[in-house]
């Protein structure tokens, strides 16, 4: 729950009004997007706390909690593209819970509406939630007469036809009621996906970026064609209209599915008490890597449907079941191979290469080990089953082992000292005052290694260095490969080189005229750039995008940097300026002390013109000011809304924390717009930030 609480006299009643209208629209529009369009734009996570604030809200006022209330909706209104099927008995939605308190809290909360001692047992059912599309389908003497979607909880959409090329679906049932509409989810596994998406690239069609995604536009296709060409499977949980019910518990119902030829999920437990309830949890997470299929937590449910049915339903959700989530940022997978990534600097980067997983609504095949040091503390092997996190645009991180004590695990991993690419010595420098060694080990052939050269050009031509359009990875790996791009230099003499040893550009294979004269034309425009740019396009060790404007800004030119930093007077200078530390300043001077580097500069400089960056506004009110930009914005990119808040003399920040004086939150603004709430910082949308830098 978020921190900070609604204000709660009737003076703040209208801020929480506001607060809440804004809140409500931002939710349909995410349902909208999520159940409509199958194309989510923010995370689970950043729904749930959505979701969250909003409830807490009408909790401290009550009256906010009306008929309009999205407390009181389920999905979002059926595609006009099907049609429509109104649900006998309404598909509605769960409940969230995300600690493990709030499993107890579930519990006794059971217990005191149905007037239980607490020592009275209470079986509850622990299942598996699946991560797809909700469908109802409708069984009459047997037979599959319809199928549709949730929609928004009382009417869906009518994919009967779609259904009916589902495998996992039977067309008939043997022994089922009259009447029986049962309910589940539609998903699709992991090894499907992935050879589906291998076929669209093939194909030169989009690919899908989850499992989840892929089922619920595969279903909600308008031709079943498209549906029977993708690879759907279906776990039945869930019932509506039945004209008589086969069993009079929720165990005894899913057993019933499984005799009438439904498939169910084998993992689903009967628990008598939240310790049980938690440890099922524990058990399905840990099994999780190795289900083939995404899950994203666990449905308790009230095991006797006469309880059930006494516990009845509170606005969209059900009393008798909720959903306990797992962290939506984290998943468990298996180490399937550990590799060494050699960096533009040489650093030796250890990656783990892993069975796809879905982490925060992406599927996530590798992620960083970091280096040596933290390969040993945690002692992660290839084949082992850890824990993944991958949290907003931060690259995948392995956070630990989940069952280092299995039997037979494999040997320790061992850090190699040779470069893999170009086989010089990697090394760990040691700092000469302390001793200690560096956690990063580097290669040594800096020269000779083809890794750094080419992870270099990759830097260079990148959109917050050069911005060379058209140059992406795969080009620069072919035309080094092919020695025509050897130098950054190289690149602007491209056009004047082409068809001087070998084919035209135009003539080699994924090229044609159009697309030669378009990269050539995007070189051209690239002769002249922003000094800070520049700066941090040379891939100078510890200059990163901050710390090159930071330079532009003090020196104002290239000449007076590269002066300065070859110069005892300069190299003070470096070390005086606000944000620049010792390393940063020690990088730039070793860095114009290379003679190689400061003959590739020449000959670059020769091509390239550096332009100033535009002076700071000491006097706006904005400057001295820390913000952060968050969410979509619409009338500029993120690049340059940064850009212009630098202008004005404000500091740019990318998370929120206690020192952060302002958030402009776009459309989408998730997790860092409710933290900003939390501490007390001012919020205002992309017309109020023009407004105050006086773009309006």
């Amino acid at each position: 729950m978020p921190k900070k609480p609604p204000p709660t006299d009737e003076a703040g009643l209208a801020e929480a009004r506001a607060e809440h209208a804004r809140l409500g629209a931002e939710i349909a529009e995410h349902d909208r997007r999520y159940h409509g369009e199958d194309a989510p734009v923010i995370s689970d996570a950043d729904y749930d706390s959505l979701r969250r604030r909003y409830t807490t809200l009408e909790q401290a006022f009550p009256s906010l909690a009306g008929a309009d209330s999205q407390n009181k909706r389920v999905g979002s209104a059926p595609s006009e593209k099907f049609a429509k099927v109104r649900h006998v008995v309404p598909m509605l939605s769960l409940g969230n819970i995300f600690e493990d308190e709030e499993v107890a809290e579930f519990c006794a909360r059971v217990r005191r509406f149905l007037g239980l001692a607490e020592d009275a047992e209470l079986g509850v059912t622990a299942e598996p939630k699946i991560d797809g599309l909700s469908c109802a389908l409708r069984f009459e003497r047997g037979l599959l007469v319809q199928a549709a979607t949730r929609g928004d909880g009382f009417e869906g959409e009518d994919v009967t036809n779609n259904v009916r090329t589902i495998a996992a679906i039977p067309q008939k049932l043997t022994g089922a009621p009259d009447v029986l509409e049962v309910r589940g989810e539609v998903y699709m596994a992991h090894a499907d996906f992935a050879a589906m998406n291998v076929r669209q690239a093939e194909a030169g069609k989009p690919v899908f970026a989850n499992p989840r995604n892929a089922a619920a536009g595969s279903l909600r296709q308008l031709d079943a064609r498209i549906t029977a060409e993708r690879p759907l499977r279906f776990f039945a949980y869930a019932w509506g209209e039945v004209s008589a019910l086969p069993a009079d518990t929720q165990l005894g119902m899913i057993e019933a599915f499984k005799r009438f030829g439904l498939p169910v999920n084998p993992l689903t437990r009967l628990c008598v008490s939240a310790q049980e309830m938690i440890a099922h949890y524990r058990a399905i997470e840990a099994q999780r890597a190795t289900l083939g299929y995404d899950i994203d937590g666990v449905v308790y449910k009230v095991n006797s449907l006469a309880l059930q049915q006494r516990l009845g339903f509170v606005s969209r959700s059900p009393r008798w079941a909720v959903a306990h989530k797992f962290p939506a940022e984290q998943a468990t997978t298996i180490v399937e191979a550990i590799e060494i990534n050699v960096g533009r600097t040489g650093a030796l980067t250890p990656i783990a290469r892993l069975r796809p997983v879905t982490v925060g609504g992406v599927v996530v095949s590798n992620a960083t080990l970091h280096n040596e040091d933290e390969i040993a503390r945690k002692d992660v092997r290839v084949g082992d089953c850890v824990r993944v996190q991958r949290a907003g645009d931060v690259i995948p991180q392995v956070l630990g082992v989940v069952d280092a004590d299995r039997p037979g695990r494999g040997p320790a991993y061992v850090f190699p000292t040779i470069c893999p690419v170009c086989g010089s010595a990697a090394l760990r420098e040691i700092d000469e005052k302390t001793g200690v060694a560096d956690v990063v080990t580097r290669c040594t052939g800096t020269l000779v290694c083809s890794a750094q050269a080419v992870e270099r050009l990759k830097h260079f031509c990148s959109r917050n260095a050069m911005d060379i359009e058209g140059l992406g990875d795969k080009q620069i790996e072919l035309f080094f490969a092919e020695g025509l791009i050897k130098t950054a230099a190289d690149i602007f003499t491209l056009e004047k080189r082409d068809g001087a040893k070998g084919p035209r550009l135009s003539e080699r294979d994924g090229f044609g005229e159009l697309s030669a004269r378009n990269l050539f034309a995007a070189i051209e425009a690239r002769r002249s750039v922003a000094v800070n740019r520049f700066i941090y396009a040379l891939g100078i060790r510890h200059i990163g995008e901050t710390n090159a404007r930071r330079l532009a800004r003090h020196f104002g030119d290239f000449a007076a940097l590269r002066a300065a930093a070859v110069s005892v007077e300069g190299r003070a200078e470096i070390d005086a300026i606000d944000g620049i530390g010792p390393a940063v300043a020690e990088a730039l001077v070793d860095f114009f002390a290379e003679p190689h580097n400061e003959a590739a500069l020449d000959q670059l400089l020769t091509e390239v013109k550096t332009i100033p960056m535009e002076a700071v506004a000491a006097d706006h009110p904005l400057a001295g000011k820390t913000i952060v930009f968050t969410g979509s914005l619409e009338k500029m990119s993120r690049d340059e809304a940064k850009a212009m808040a630098e202008r004005l003399g404000a500091k740019v920040s990318g998370s929120v924390s206690a020192k952060t004086d302002l958030l402009v939150a776009g459309p989408g603004a998730g997790s860092k717009l409710t933290k900003a709430r939390e501490l007390g910082i001012e919020a205002i949308d992309e017309e109020e930030w023009f407004r105050r830098a006086g773009r309006a």
